[in-house]
C-alpha cells in the first residue's frame, strides 16, 4: 500500500494473478492523485504486465473511492485440442428394420453392410492443436497443455498410409466398427443355396450370406455379420457381428444362433439365442433368449410367449404369454452373464454346504468309534480324508460366498430393468428384476412392470 499523507492507494491482485486491482481511499482532504502515483503503487506490487493506461487515466481525471477498479489484466492460457479420427464411413449403423403401414417389418431395408473397395481411405487423422501461452500481471509465464494426437484404428485387412495420415482398406470387402477401437474390413462369403451336405458347415473369417436355408444339424460359423435369406432349422449360427434372419428360425428344440452384435429376425420357435447388443423379431415364441440390451418384438404379432428371457435392460412386445396359462419366464436389469455367475455361484454353495454337513457327521461317527476303541485302519483312512475335506471346504466357501456377495450387490445395482406390454400379459408370466419376482395372476393391459424397492410395480405404458 502507497500512501500520499491522507490519500491511499490500494493495490490487489488476484489469487490466478491475472487481474489487479487498485482502490483509492480518502480521508477527507481530496487531494489530487497522480498517474505516477498509482503506476509506482502497481510496481510495488510487482505488477508489470497488461496495465490498463486509460483506466489508470479515468481514475486520475475522476477519482473514485471505495471501490476496486482493474487497472491490469494478464492474458490465460489456452489449452490445446486433441486429435481425432475422422470416419468416412457410418460408425453408427442404425440397424433397425422398417415398420411399414400394413404392420409388417421391411427386412429389406436393413443397410447393415457397408462395402468398401481396395485402396478406399477409412478414416483419416484430424492434428492436435497446441496450447497458447499465457501470462500473469506480474509477468510470469503460465505454460499451456499442448493437444494429444490421435491413433488411427488399426484392425484387420487395413493399412496406414506413407504419411501416416489415412486408414486404408487393403482389399474390398465389408468394413466394421464393432468394438470402437478398431476398423476392419471383412470380406464376404456368399453361399449361393442352402447350407446342407453340398456345402457341409460353413465358417468364414467374413460376413457371410446364404441365399437359400440352414438346414437342421449345420453350422454357420462367421466374423463379421451372418445373413440368411431363407429359413433356419435345428441349426447353430455364430457371428461376431450380427444375425439377420429375413424370413426365420424353427430350431426344433436344437437350433442356436449367437450374435456379438444384433439379432434381427421375422420368427424365433423352439430355439437358444444369445445377443450381446439387440434382439428383434415379430414373435419369439417357445425359446430361450439372453439379451445384453432390448428385446423388442413388433409387428403384427408382436408375440412372446413360453420359454425364458434374460435381458439386461427392457423388453417390449404387443402380446406376453397367452390366454392358456403359457409358462413364460422373463428376467430383466441385469446383465445375463452376471445373473448366470450369481446363479451357479449359489449353486456352488449350496453344495458345499451340504458337503460340509455331509462331512461333520461322519467326523462325528468316526470320533465315537475312536474313542471306544473300536476304529479300524480303512475307518481311520476315512476319518483322515473327511477332516481334510471339511478344512477344504470351509475356507473354499467363504471364498464362493464373497463372490455370491459380490454379484448380488450388482445385481441390486443393475436392476432397473423395465418390460412394456403394448397390449396384454397374460397369467403364467413370471417376471424377475434385479432381484425382484412377480408371478402375473390376471390378465394385466397396456402397462410397464417396474422396479420399486423390493417390488415389482404396475405402470402406465409411458412409465
Amino acid at each position: 500500500m502507497v500512501e500520499q499523507k491522507d490519500l491511499k492507494i490500494l493495490v490487489t491482485v488476484s489469487p490466478d494473478e491475472l487481474k489487479a486491482f487498485v482502490t483509492l481511499y480518502n480521508t477527507g482532504d481530496n487531494l489530487a492523485i497522480k498517474k505516477d502515483e498509482i503506476i509506482g503503487a502497481l510496481d510495488s506490487q510487482r505488477v508489470v504486465f497488461g496495465i490498463k493506461e486509460d483506466i489508470i487515466e479515468f481514475l486520475v481525471e475522476s477519482p473514485m473511492y471505495n471501490e476496486a477498479f482493474c487497472v491490469a489484466e494478464g492474458i490465460a492460457p489456452q489449452n490445446g485440442k486433441n486429435g481425432m479420427v475422422t470416419y468416412h464411413f457410418n460408425t453408427d449403423v442404425n440397424k433397425t428394420p422398417t415398420l411399414m403401414e400394413d404392420g409388417r417389418i421391411n427386412y429389406r431395408e436393413l443397410n447393415l453392410i457397408q462395402s468398401v473397395q481396395e485402396g478406399q481411405v477409412l478414416c483419416s487423422l484430424v492434428p492436435p492443436v497446441k496450447g497458447v501461452e499465457g501470462k500473469t500481471v506480474k509477468g510470469r509465464v503460465i505454460a499451456a497443455v499442448n493437444g494429444k494426437p490421435a491413433v488411427l484404428p488399426r484392425g484387420k485387412n487395413v493399412t496406414i498410409s506413407e504419411d501416416g495420415q489415412n486408414l486404408v482398406a487393403t482389399t474390398a470387402g465389408e468394413v466394421e466398427y464393432l468394438d470402437a477401437t478398431k476398423v476392419s474390413v471383412y470380406t464376404n462369403h456368399e453361399v449361393p443355396a442352402d447350407v446342407d451336405n453340398s456345402t457341409g458347415n460353413v465358417s468364414f473369417v467374413g460376413s457371410v450370406i446364404i441365399k437359400g436355408n440352414v438346414l437342421s444339424g449345420f453350422s454357420v460359423e462367421a466374423g463379421g455379420n451372418v445373413e440368411v435369406f431363407g429359413v433356419v432349422e435345428g441349426a447353430t449360427i455364430k457371428a461376431g457381428g450380427n444375425i439377420i434372419l429375413r424370413r426365420g428360425m424353427q430350431g426344433m428344440g436344437k437350433g442356436t444362433l449367437i450374435a456379438g452384435g444384433d439379432i434381427v429376425a421375422r420368427y424365433i420357435e423352439y430355439s437358444s439365442i444369445e445377443a450381446n447388443n439387440n434382439i428383434q423379431a415379430e414373435a419369439v415364441m417357445h425359446s430361450n433368449v439372453k439379451c445384453g440390451n432390448k428385446l423388442e418384438l413388433t409387428g403384427n404379432k408382436g408375440l412372446l410367449v413360453g420359454g425364458t428371457c434374460k435381458v439386461g435392460n427392457i423388453v417390449v412386445a404387443k402380446v406376453i404369454g397367452s390366454h392358456m396359462a403359457t409358462i413364460t419366464d422373463i428376467e430383466v436389469g441385469s446383465d445375463p452373464s452376471v445373473r448366470e455367475r450369481y446363479k451357479n455361484a449359489r449353486e456352488e454353495m449350496i453344495s458345499m454346504e451340504s458337503d460340509i454337513k455331509k462331512a461333520d457327521q461322519a467326523i462325528t461317527i468316526l470320533r465315537k468309534m475312536e474313542s471306544a476303541g473300536a476304529l479300524t485302519p480303512d475307518k481311520q483312512e476315512i476319518l483322515t480324508k473327511s477332516v481334510r475335506t471339511k478344512v477344504y471346504l470351509s475356507t473354499k466357501i467363504q471364498e464362493v460366498k464373497h463372490e455370491v456377495a459380490a454379484l448380488d450387490e450388482k445385481l441390486q445395482q443393475e436392476g432397473n430393468g423395465k418390460i412394456r406390454a403394448l397390449s396384454y400379459i397374460y397369467p403364467g408370466v413370471k417376471v424377475s428384476i434385479g432381484t425382484c419376482m412377480m408371478y402375473v395372476k390376471e390378465p394385466l393391459q397396456y402397462c410397464t412392470l417396474y422396479r420399486d424397492g423390493a417390488d415389482v410395480r404396475v405402470g402406465p405404458i409411458d412409465k
